[in-house]
């Protein structure tokens, strides 16, 4: 038997070998392609500015009680800065043998141009995994903290990850399509100023174009209950995936992978994709989480948890009935320094928001005429605590809170002393409290609903009475309570009840 008969009996059990070793090395590449993208500076500076992103947004004292459908939202902006260096970088490695002149020696080799463009498209997919990982582990951080309610999504999760994957794509398409070395860092730069501070430039819009752009936020400050947000985060993200792949798959084809039959049908399937969660995703928000929000913000009680802590009952939406322990600790020291009958008066604190002009609006809400009823709106921490403290006050004083926001005379003083005594730092609360931080003077006092206003005269008692000995000044405002809260008592009259001596002018609120 001859060596050409060996070599023809041989050659059919080759073929399926090849194949094997042809998709053993596309993924050797695409690892080995990874490993250098990760080692770039640009890429890692990214990756390092993420984490730092991260570590100093959760540590923050004003994000103890987050609002897990924001968290998951909180995630999306720091991928963006890394998938814009993923894309400078594989842009980079792709022209590498054009730009060292090494192209014509893969001629030579096992793996077609169509194959190495498969490689690098798959070597973004570590760096998106990563992404993932450091996505987890923020909303993870932010899950397990005490004061978080609320439930996050997946989707919205898979928006960073997924904004990576896609940018890196991108570079490989347009290193196929032009080769010139300008040509990254140029689109590079042209997203970074389009993308602006990590949002696409429609920020604040809920449906149409918005939604095409890879990460979609709103203005506002108010958390929302989630029922109540309406994103199709779910349409988003296979919308992102889709992309994606059809950059991918686009620049295979272009680099001679246009006879593959596989290829084909993979690059319309996941053209027929992206195409479906682009045109479900802008198509507006869902009716009956219009109606939800009608409901929410004009019948609350329709919708609502009602818990009784003591003299006060808390309804809330269910995501916040966790954060009623909070609440029930503020107002439950406010109203043991109130005297006569409002000592013992029984309170509705109830949660209200207003969100039937969309999530991005931020006005303030019309004060209840319901007498004792308390608003507390869904943030909470920082200048939220102060805040609620003298919507409590406020309505313990004057009756409800159409009559607390009205208020113009010296029983301003008593409403500040219930809402500040209790505190650590009163003088902080003071601060925090009031529109302009200040300490002196005339100023707007925060509030979820109508504002209250302090005139000079008033911040100096208050200032003068967290001075002096708190018990002393606490037993003054029991003893004379039926004066201090008599409609028209003048703030020198207050004053003069409380031990305080002090010019106060005259009792005239401006806003």
């Amino acid at each position: 038997m001859t060596a050409t008969t060996l070599t023809q009996r041989a050659a059919p059990a080759a073929a399926p070998t090849g194949t094997r070793n042809t998709r053993a090395a596309v993924l050797a590449l695409a690892a080995f392609e990874a490993r250098r993208l990760f080692l770039r500076l640009p890429v890692l500076l990214a990756f390092a500015l993420h984490v730092t992103w991260i570590v100093w947004r959760t540590l923050r004292p004003s994000d103890d009680y987050p609002v897990l459908q924001d968290a998951d939202r909180a995630t999306q902006g720091g991928p963006l800065l890394v998938g814009l260096a993923v894309l400078l970088c594989v842009n980079q490695a792709v022209l590498r043998s054009r730009r060292r002149d090494t192209e014509r020696h893969f001629a030579v080799l096992a793996l077609g141009a169509w194959r190495r463009t498969a490689a690098h498209a798959l070597s973004v997919v570590p760096l998106a995994l990563l992404t993932a990982l450091a996505v987890t582990a923020q909303f993870t951080w932010e899950a397990l903290k005490s004061g978080a309610v609320g439930r996050g999504s997946v989707a919205e999760l898979l928006t960073g990850p997924l904004t990576v994957l896609l940018f890196g794509t991108i570079g490989v398409l347009l290193a196929r399509l032009v080769t010139s070395a300008v040509a990254g860092p140029l689109l590079t730069v042209v997203f970074l100023l389009f993308f602006g501070g990590g949002a696409f430039p429609y920020t604040g819009q809920e449906t149409g174009a918005v939604w095409l752009g890879p990460v979609v936020t709103t203005i506002g400050v108010h958390p929302y209950p989630s029922d109540l947000l309406g994103r199709p985060a779910g349409w988003h993200a296979l919308y992102l995936a889709g992309l994606a792949l059809t950059a991918a798959l686009l620049a295979v084809l272009v680099s001679g992978g246009r006879r593959n039959r596989a290829v084909q049908v993979a690059f319309a399937g996941a053209l027929a994709l992206a195409v479906l969660g682009g045109v479900v995703q802008t198509g507006g928000v869902p009716a009956r989480t219009v109606a939800a929000r009608t409901r929410a913000s004009v019948a609350p009680e329709k919708v609502q948890t009602c818990m009784r802590r003591g003299q006060v009952r808390y309804c809330a939406f269910s995501e916040w009935m966790p954060r009623v322990a909070d609440w029930a600790r503020v107002a439950d020291r406010v109203q043991a320094l109130a005297g006569g009958t409002a000592r013992g008066r029984d309170l509705l604190v109830r949660q209200r928001v207003d969100v039937r002009g969309g999530l991005s609006d931020d006005a303030a809400l019309a004060p209840s005429t319901r007498p004792g009823q308390v608003t507390v709106g869904t943030s909470w921490g920082g200048n939220r605590v102060p805040e609620f403290s003298t919507a409590v006050a406020g309505v313990l004083v004057a009756g409800d809170e159409r009559a607390a926001s009205a208020l113009c005379d010296g029983r301003m003083v008593t409403v500040m002393w219930l809402s500040l005594a209790w505190q650590p730092d009163p003088e902080s609360a003071l601060r925090d409290v009031r529109l302009d931080d200040s300490l002196k003077g005339s100023a707007i006092v925060l509030s979820r609903t109508e504002p209250l206003l302090m005139t000079a005269g008033q911040t100096k008692v208050v200032r003068a009475l967290l001075d002096r000995p708190f018990y002393g000044v606490a037993a003054r405002v029991k003893s004379h309570w039926a004066v201090l809260t008599t409609p028209g008592v003048t703030t020198a009259r207050a004053a003069e009840l409380l031990g305080v001596r002090a010019s106060v002018g005259a009792d005239k609120c401006a806003p």
